[in-house]
């Protein structure tokens, strides 16, 4: 028997275990890089082909041989596991199953990834429910700042709440805290990881709100990933990953290239000759060296580069990033635990311009230019242990970033000169406990210490860069203690109950520090007094999965209390300008309902849903009462997603999804309101040879222009978005 095992997107599923049973004797093969299996057919008669992999359903099927000497071909198409049967490293630092882990995770296989309509990785992660960024806004087109993740409703800002990890090298922006999502090149990815909740416990101040990991693809041997495309909005897309292998060296490629002509934001009704489309391009690539085998030890060293360019919605307001990296890193496995380090030094240069723009948008004047240069530095370690019953976890991290916001400030017919920059250290320890207490108790216990600190820091103006009044400000430090206690009982067959409570902090970042910026004719003013963030919550919930692994359900009831929340607080607002400062308030909380669904309907159709419900509310700010009980700027009550997957043969599908999301208000005091919306979105995909399939996808099916910010001047979200492509796979 000769046979090739896919999955439902079409890739090649490498490693997959095949059982043959039938006429007395089992026979056992596993299938190759290219996904390819031979194993012997001894007899005629009945018999009985199972394969399994991990992260997928089994598959059982029955065959019958009806003569000697012939050649049996098949293909088989697994389905992704229900998530309750997913893998997850990224909740507690040790592998485990999902449905034996007591924090909520999301997991979005190679095959999710491959079915979504949408390119960008933030565009993909809209899918699961409480994710959400600083506006509504997709990287395709929005300014870089305004990429802070935040989970589970606690408050959108340009600094993320939320940890993301590339390999296990942070990707947040060391200076602001945001995310450029094109680092990573697509093609190289092969699976998401989403923790929410607090978990500063494992992964220190950036994971306020909860970790996402971004895993890349390992290929064994040679290996090609290439997916290409082209959309409306003058869109063109390349992304390539490329892997092979002498012996026990390896070498990784990957790289990006992606240009939009984009779209004007603001309505018709509301535009005039100064308003241009958003647009952005960005290019990167990185190179991988390594030696070791795959599963086994392994030393890394990647180099990375990343350039960008935006135009954001004016002729006078643009921006640019240029990022070079340098990581390295090792992994050392065993039976009984394993042993990480990563090091990683990294220089990033920011710039982006200003206007103010006249009340009938009709000219616009540049206003400020800012160069914002950074260097940073960071390094862990983790160490795991399988000890009776436990499995120990315990590890340390530490950070230096230096930067500085550069700005020229244009008044008139002069111009002035402001600068203001500073260095932070951070640094923490951890060590967890994941207790298997006998088959029903799973009980995980950990703490983690961490220590921020801010020196070398100063203000500085003057008519010009060389005539500057320097004002010398205060070094800062802070530290936190945060434990987390979770708990699983497997209640019965199918059926486990999970129970959490921890604490989170978030140091400021230098940008909230630091530097100012403007969208719109709105000024957000710098703060240099913000103190650290700091939440306390808890969660219940349960996981439910049927007998026959069809269904799986997950539910949560969380509650999170955030001390000092940093925000956008209003000061002033003219016809011509809206000033705001970032300000502690003095508690904000976030409590609701998160609830996630999957279900094999059919051997061809599968069903995915999500739902958040988030109340989130400014509880205390003495210095404001009037803000007192006000929802929290950029968070929706309600949102939701729903995905139905049609496997039409193999390789060959189609995906609906829609995503919908109540009212939310652009600022702090609720007046500018940002409207609900629901849209949907389709991808079909058609195998044309056995590693390459044609597929086309259209976002925003029915062309609905929902708000996406108020400048205080309404922006409305893209136009319909239709892209073809191709995508090919070679090796694993």
């Amino acid at each position: 028997m000769e046979g090739l095992v896919r999955n439902s997107a079409g890739a090649a599923v490498p490693g997959a275990s095949v059982v043959l049973r039938g006429d007395g004797a089992v026979e056992k093969a596993v299938t190759d890089y290219g996904g390819r299996f031979e194993i012997p057919i001894r007899g005629t008669g009945e018999y009985v082909l199972t394969v399994e992999a991990e992260g997928y359903a089994r598959s059982e099927r029955r065959l019958a041989a009806r003569a000697e000497g012939l050649r049996v071909e098949v293909v088989v198409v697994l389905s992704r596991a229900v998530f309750s049967e997913s893998m997850t490293v990224t909740a507690s630092r040790a592998p485990a199953r999902v449905r034996d882990t007591p924090a909520s995770i999301v997991s979005l296989s190679s095959e999710d990834l491959a079915a979504a309509p949408a390119s960008p990785i933030d565009e993909v992660l809209r899918q699961v429910p409480g994710f959400t960024l600083f506006r509504r806004s997709g990287s395709r087109t929005a300014n870089p700042t305004s990429q802070g993740v935040s989970l589970r409703g606690i408050g959108g800002s340009g600094a993320s709440r939320a940890a993301v990890f590339d390999d296990g090298i942070p990707l947040n922006d060391p200076f602001g805290g945001w995310i450029a999502w094109g680092r990573v090149p697509r093609a190289a990815l092969d699976r998401i990881e989403v923790v929410n909740g607090g978990a500063s416990a494992l992964y220190g101040g950036s994971a306020l709100s909860g970790a996402i990991a971004l895993l890349r693809r390992e290929p064994a041997a040679q290996a090609l990933a290439l997916d290409t495309s082209y959309g409306t909005q003058g869109t063109p897309e390349a992304s390539v990953a490329l892997a092979g292998r002498e012996g026990a060296w390896g070498a990784r490629v990957a790289g990006e290239s992606f240009r939009t002509d984009g779209y004007i934001a603001v309505p018709e009704n509301d535009r005039g000759p100064v308003d241009k489309e958003f647009s952005s391009r960005h290019d990167t690539a990185d190179v991988t060296l390594e030696h070791g085998e795959p599963g086994k030890s392994r030393v890394f060293l990647r180099g990375s580069y990343f350039t960008e360019s935006r135009g954001n919605g004016t002729p006078l307001q643009k921006n640019d990033t240029d990022i070079r990296q340098l990581a390295a890193g090792a992994d050392w496995p065993s039976e009984s635990g394993a042993l990480s380090l990563r090091a990683y030094t990294m220089r990033e240069k920011y710039h982006q311009t200003f206007s103010s723009i006249a009340a009938d948008r009709r000219s616009e004047t540049l206003v400020r230019a800012q160069a914002v240069p950074s260097d940073a530095w960071g390094v862990s370690a983790q160490w795991t242990r399988a000890v009776a019953a436990h499995r120990l976890v315990a590890g340390l991290d530490g950070r230096e970033v230096s930067g500085s916001s550069d700005e020229t400030i244009f008044a008139g017919a002069g111009s002035s000169f402001a600068q203001a920059r500073g260095t932070q250290r951070s640094g923490g320890l951890f060590v967890e406990d994941i207790w298997t207490a006998g088959p029903r108790w799973s009980v995980t216990a950990g703490v983690r210490y961490d220590a921020w600190k801010n020196l070398d820091a100063e203000r500085n103006s003057g008519p010009t860069a060389e005539q500057l009044t320097i004002v010398r400000l205060p070094d800062r430090s802070e530290t936190a203690f945060d434990p987390r206690l979770a708990v699983l009982y497997r209640a019965g067959r199918g059926l486990a109950l999970t129970a959490s409570a921890y604490r989170s902090f978030r140091a400021p970042s230098l940008n909230e520090l630091y530097r100012s910026f403007r969208l719109g004719n709105t000024l957000t003013l710098s703060n240099d007094a913000l103190a650290a963030e700091r939440l306390s919550g808890g969660e219940a919930g349960a996981i439910l999965s049927s007998s026959d692994g069809r269904i799986a359900a997950r539910a949560s009831f969380f509650w999170m209390e955030i001390s000092n929340t940093i925000a956008n607080v209003t000061l002033s607002v003219t016809p011509s300008l809206t000033t705001r400062q970032r300000q502690n308030l003095g508690r904000t909380r976030s409590r609701g309902v998160e609830a996630e669904a999957e279900a094999r309907v059919s051997e061809t159709v599968s069903v995915a849903a999500g739902y958040l419900y988030a109340d989130s509310t400014v509880r205390s700010f003495p210095a404001n009462r009037a803000l007192e009980g006000l929802r929290v700027a950029q968070v929706p009550r309600n949102q939701g997603s729903l995905q139905v997957r049609f496997h039409l043969s193999p390789g060959a599908f189609v995906t609906l999804a829609a995503r919908a999301a109540g009212d939310q208000f652009e600022d702090d005091e609720n007046t500018l309101s940002l409207g609900k919306f629901v849209v949907f979105d389709a991808l079909a995909s058609l195998p044309v040879w056995r590693s390459l399939e044609v597929f086309v996808a259209a976002e925003n099916l029915l062309d609905r222009r929902y708000d996406i910010a108020r400048t205080p001047v309404r922006n409305t979200a893209p136009p319909r978005f239709v892209r073809g492509g191709l995508r090919l796979r070679l090796g694993n």
